[in-house]
């Protein structure tokens, strides 16, 4: 497994882990949302580590999506502007946006990376 294959992994595994985390702290309205949202990066772990890299695909959108969600829903901006909460600010600027940018660049690289073996290989 190439490195930013892993490092794509890895920081899926953190945003998976720290869902769930943040899960009970969450407004209990959105609960099926954030289920369906940390089944769908758990289950992009899974096909990452079962050797499926057409997935990585996938990583960038659902991440753009997660970070354009967060900016535009008012109570969230509200807490990370406040820090009312400051756990669940801590939470979601770290899994809304920190892991999710990581998540973007990673799976940018390992598909670069990927592209380029191909084509070194058909050299």
């Amino acid at each position: 497994m190439d490195s930013h294959i892993r490092a794509t992994l890895i920081i899926l595994i953190f945003i998976t882990v720290l869902g769930l985390i943040a899960i009970p702290f969450g407004n209990p309205k959105f609960i099926d949302r954030a289920i369906i949202l940390e089944l769908s990066f758990a289950t992009l772990s899974v096909l990452i580590w079962k050797g499926y890299n057409k997935v990585l695909y996938a990583c960038i959108p659902i991440a753009a999506l997660v970070i354009i969600g967060n900016s535009l829903a008012p109570p969230h901006v509200n807490l990370m502007m406040s820090f009312s909460k400051p756990f669940n600010a801590i939470i979601l600027i770290i899994g809304g946006y920190v892991l999710q940018i990581a998540l973007i660049y990673t799976s940018l690289r390992s598909i670069m990376n990927i592209r380029s073996r191909r084509l070194t290989a058909t050299a």
